[in-house]
């Protein structure tokens, strides 16, 4: 998806303008990695209960998938 809006961008020696555009694309980011995050664990937490999975099977399953997010994490640094 394209982000299509324009904005008008406050320039000066404080460039106060721009730094606010920067925290809104932070929050922005932060948003939707929320997002990502909470539709993983509904997943999860669907496949648990699907397969009344018993709670050691769980707990493996959650710590593969922190294993997949942390490489993820490194892949991005």
């Amino acid at each position: 998806m394209r982000n299509i809006e324009t904005r008008t961008t406050k320039t000066g020696p404080d460039d106060a303008g721009l730094i606010a555009i920067l925290a809104e694309a932070r929050m922005d980011e932060r948003r939707g990695r929320a997002d990502v995050m909470a539709a993983r664990l509904e997943v999860i937490a669907a496949h648990i209960v699907s397969r009344e999975m018993p709670p050691r099977l769980a707990a493996e399953l959650l710590r593969q998938e922190a294993e997949k997010i942390l490489n993820e994490a490194m892949e991005t640094h």
